[in-house]
């Protein structure tokens, strides 16, 4: 890599020319992203977008861990307002990451939780360790997934799949993740970068046209089930009613 394009709010890009890796995170809290962290995924996204020589993106969370999805102390206390905005800045950042026109990975170690597991999915493919946590165990805090959240994991895994995860709120091994086609590839924990290594080398022996002409086809034919979710206006995020109490429940346990 040749320095750096792009460092805001914890999100890194490096761009040698050809390919882009976009770290964010800390290191320390399970990667949790406050609101400025999506805004700048969001800039980072486009950014790139109009980078005609780039042949892929791989998106990473510091730290060895992906991302537990946003930071909840962020809400704590938090006017419904500030935490709907927040909710739609993660939107915003996965539609920006879901539009870049060439091929993106993101790499799966740790937890990938609640945005964090819809960060992955915004991507084209998820290279996953086995000890891997992946999920959307956003009932647990009267959180209401959108339309485009769903969609994201109901095109992968099917309608009933999903109303199971959404319904349980349970997180799933890298194992059983990749089984029902939540994510694209497992691997060992040890092998985790040689496979990006290998996806990546693979890639560059390839047309850079002829990737990205894939990718969109591939998107504009999915387009008729993708379109409405992305038309709906932004709704509540969550219950005003039982979402405070959840919070302030999760933060007693904690302390």
């Amino acid at each position: 890599m040749t320095g750096v394009a792009v460092q805001a709010a914890d999100v890194t890009v490096d761009d040698d020319g050809s390919l882009a890796v976009v770290t964010f995170g800390t290191g320390r809290r399970l990667n949790a992203l406050r609101t400025e962290h999506w805004e700048a995924l969001a800039r980072a996204a486009a950014s790139l977008a109009g980078r005609s020589g780039l042949r892929a993106v791989v998106l990473r969370g510091r730290g060895g861990v992906f991302c537990a999805g946003s930071d909840l102390r962020e809400w704590e206390r938090a006017p419904m307002a500030e935490v709907d905005r927040s909710f739609w800045q993660l939107e915003q950042a996965l539609r920006a990451i879901e539009d870049l026109p060439m091929p993106t990975v993101a790499v799966i170690e740790g937890v990938a939780a609640g945005g964090g597991c819809q960060l992955a999915l915004a991507c084209d493919l998820q290279i996953t360790a086995a000890s891997a946590q992946v999920g959307m165990p956003i009932s647990r805090l009267g959180i209401l997934p959108s339309a485009s959240f769903a969609a994201r994991m109901a095109l992968r895994i099917g309608p009933s799949r999903t109303k199971d995860l959404l319904y349980g709120g349970r997180m799933l091994s890298g194992e059983e993740a990749h089984r029902i086609g939540l994510v694209s590839t497992l691997v060992a924990d040890t092998e985790v970068d040689a496979e990006l290594g290998r996806v990546l080398a693979q890639w560059a022996e390839l047309a850079p046209a002829s990737l990205r002409a894939a990718k969109a086809a591939v998107d504009r034919g999915l387009q008729p089930l993708t379109g409405p979710a992305r038309r709906e206006p932004p709704g509540p995020a969550v219950d005003a009613e039982d979402f405070p109490p959840r919070i302030a429940a999760f933060f007693d346990r904690r302390r």
